[in-house]
């Protein structure tokens, strides 16, 4: 059985809206946690997705953003001592984003405050990892 155009239209809207609500309760959450340690929310977003050594090219597609987006947001990092330009290992036209010891301090700090009232706390780990998995199967869907 089939649902029906107007139904599944209206399903698909619901849900937008509320992948977007979310989308944007997580936004809020960053925003405030970032204040609290006197960064913007683009600073936490790029301390939170610095895993280890990458270029920028790497960090801005982590962060969804233009590598000139991201290289301002470097710069003001940098600037603190959180993050450094290291020569990158293996390609000479490519810089490697290093966190400092204090970037690497205060990425913890973030990393446990962005945990705290997380709107994703209400979900356990498992349904954390199910959705997930279902949000990679629509965007990866062509």
């Amino acid at each position: 059985m089939t649902t029906p155009p107007q139904a599944q239209a209206i399903a698909e809207r619901e849900l937008c809206g509320m992948v977007n609500g979310l989308a944007h309760r997580i936004a809020d959450h960053v925003r405030q946690r970032a204040v609290a340690l006197g960064l913007t929310a683009s600073q936490a977003t790029a301390l939170r997705e610095m895993t280890g050594p990458m270029t920028m090219r790497e960090l801005a597609e982590r962060m969804s953003c233009e590598p000139s987006n991201a290289t301002f947001v470097i710069d003001k990092l940098e600037k603190q001592g959180l993050v450094e330009r290291r020569a990158h290992p293996t390609d000479r036209r490519a810089k490697h984003l290093v966190l400092t010891n204090e970037g690497s301090a205060l990425r913890e700090r973030l990393l446990e405050l962005l945990t705290q009232d997380s709107p994703l706390a209400a979900l356990t780990p498992e349904q954390q990892r199910a959705l997930q998995g279902l949000l990679e199967k629509a965007v990866a869907h062509q």
